[in-house]
């Protein structure tokens, strides 16, 4: 699976990834408000190593691509998309705050959503985002997707509890874009 934009290459990471990936994931600025967090290099090996074995679009796989820059093949990020049923993704995005701020999170989901409604023609999409990640909300409800809930208290966060919020679109919404 690759995917390209004007500035982006989306494709499947790979063991030579390992250093970069950790090196952005283990931030603790990037990791406040992610699932996951390697604890070690080696652990981000293994991590890639899993993906490579893990078969794109079916349901129950989560297959995490590669963000890399387009015209140099450097890795910036990662983009995870969860094929939950034949009809619904979940997706969440990743990236480097080297590379924050310059439209590359918007540019990766878009054509994330392209995929998921134009190609593989799917029904839903949704991102599940701990709202204190304001710069995340921002970058779902600029690309339209829409607040569906807000459940308070609803992980574990470290010693304490945190709030999840879940954006959607449906197929028909992708559709009427401007």
């Amino acid at each position: 699976m690759e995917l390209t934009t004007a500035r982006l290459r989306l494709d499947a990471l790979r063991r030579d990834d390992a250093a970069a990936l950790f090196a952005y994931r283990a931030d603790p600025a990037v990791s406040r408000y992610q699932g996951w967090r390697p604890a070690s290099l080696d652990e981000a090996a293994q991590f890639i190593e899993r993906q490579q074995a893990t078969a794109f679009g079916v349901s129950g796989n989560w297959c995490q691509l590669a963000l890399r820059l387009r015209d140099t093949g450097a890795l910036i990020g990662d983009l995870g998309l969860h094929f939950v049923d034949a009809d619904t993704v979940e997706f969440g995005i990743t990236l480097s705050p080297a590379h924050q701020g310059r439209g590359l999170a918007a540019e990766a989901v878009r054509a994330a959503l392209a995929l998921v409604f134009d190609a593989l023609k799917r029904h839903r999409i949704y991102a599940s985002v701990d709202p204190r990640n304001l710069a995340c909300v921002r970058l779902l409800e600029r690309l339209r997707l829409r607040k569906e809930a807000h459940f308070r208290e609803s992980w574990r966060d470290g010693d304490g509890w945190a709030d999840d919020a879940i954006y959607a679109m449906l197929a028909g919404e992708w559709g009427t874009r401007d």
